[in-house]
C-alpha cells in the first residue's frame, strides 16, 4: 500500500496521470469487494472487476502484507486493517483475527459447521465461518445478515441485547422460514431461560431439518458475540450429542473470552501510559 499512497500523491500533484489514478481506484474496488464478500478468493475478485489475474494478485499481495486481508488456503476475507477502516470496533477486529482458528477447533472437536455471530444493531451477522469435509452441512455466508429472532446463534445475542433492541426486534412482524419459527410471544418468554442457561437450541427455525445450539462469548457482561454450531437433525439430534457439543463450545467460548479480556488489558494498559506521557 506504500506505493499506492506514493501514486496517490503524485497523482494529486500532478493532475494528469489517469493510469496512476486508475491503479488507485482498482485497490480501492477490490478492498471493497472483499468487504462485500466476506470470503473470496483472487480469481472471483478478478473476474467480477475485470482485472487481470495477475495484476489482481499483486494487489492482494500488498493488501494482506498491511492487514488488509488475511488468507486461509486461498480463501481471502478482511483483515484487522480493513475492518478497523470500516469504523468497527476494536474487538470486532480481533474476533475476526482469532475467529477461523477458533471456529476449526471446535469443527475438528464436534465434526460439524461453526460460525462466529456478531450483532449489527438489530441484527446479526455471520463473521466467520469453518466447515467439515462433509456431503450435508448446514452453512452460512460470511458477513451474511441474519435476524434475531430464529436460530440459536442469533437469538442467543437478542438475550442478551440491550431492552430497546428487543423490543424494536419483537415489536413488528416477524419474518417465519420455517413452520418451526417462533413468535414474538414465544422469543419473549425464551430470553430470561437462555440467560440463565447461557446456551440456546435450535431445530428447524432457519433451515428445515436443521439442529443448531450456541453460547455466548461474554466480555463485561456483555455477550460480544456466540458461537454457533449447526448440522442435520440426523446427526444432531440426540442429547449425547449436544452434550459433548456444549462442553467443546463452553470451552472455545471461555478460551475467547479471556483472549478478549487479555487485549482489551493490554488496552487499557496502554492508554493511561499514553495519558501519562501527555500529562508530562
Amino acid at each position: 500500500m506504500t506505493g499506492d499512497t506514493g501514486q496517490l500523491i503524485e497523482a494529486h500533484q500532478g493532475g494528469s496521470d489517469m493510469a496512476t489514478h486508475t491503479s488507485f481506484e482498482r485497490g480501492l474496488m477490490i478492498l471493497s469487494a472483499i468487504a462485500e464478500a466476506g470470503d473470496t478468493t483472487v480469481e472471483s475478485v478478478a473476474l467480477e472487476l475485470g482485472i487481470p489475474v495477475s495484476t489482481t494478485y499483486r494487489y492482494f499481495h500488498q493488501l494482506k502484507a498491511h492487514g488488509f486481508v488475511q488468507e486461509d488456503s486461498g480463501i481471502y476475507r478482511p483483515g484487522h486493517a480493513l475492518l478497523a477502516l470500516s469504523g468497527r470496533h476494536l474487538t470486532q477486529s480481533h474476533l475476526a483475527e482469532v475467529g477461523t482458528a477458533v471456529l476449526k477447533g471446535i469443527v475438528d472437536a464436534v465434526g460439524e459447521t461453526a460460525v462466529l455471530v456478531i450483532r449489527v444493531g438489530t441484527q446479526a451477522m455471520c463473521l466467520r465461518r469453518a466447515e467439515p469435509d462433509k456431503a450435508i452441512k448446514y452453512t452460512f455466508a460470511v458477513n451474511e445478515l441474519l435476524p434475531l429472532t430464529a436460530g440459536a446463534g442469533p437469538r442467543t445475542l437478542l438475550a442478551w441485547a440491550p431492552a430497546d433492541v428487543v423490543r424494536q426486534v419483537l415489536g413488528g412482524s416477524l419474518p417465519r422460514y420455517t413452520d418451526n419459527s417462533p413468535s414474538a410471544e414465544q422469543i419473549q418468554l425464551s430470553l430470561a431461560q437462555i440467560r440463565a442457561n447461557g446456551w440456546v437450541v435450535s431445530r428447524g427455525e432457519l433451515d428445515p431439518g436443521a439442529v443448531s445450539v450456541a453460547v455466548p462469548v461474554m466480555l463485561d457482561g456483555e455477550a460480544v458475540c456466540a458461537l454457533n454450531v449447526a448440522g442435520p437433525e440426523s446427526r444432531c439430534g440426540s442429547r449425547a450429542w449436544l452434550n459433548s457439543t456444549l462442553n467443546s463450545m463452553n470451552e472455545a467460548a471461555e478460551n475467547l473470552a479471556a483472549s478478549l479480556g487479555s487485549l482489551a488489558s493490554r488496552r487499557t494498559t496502554r492508554e493511561v501510559s499514553d495519558d501519562a506521557r501527555n500529562s508530562a
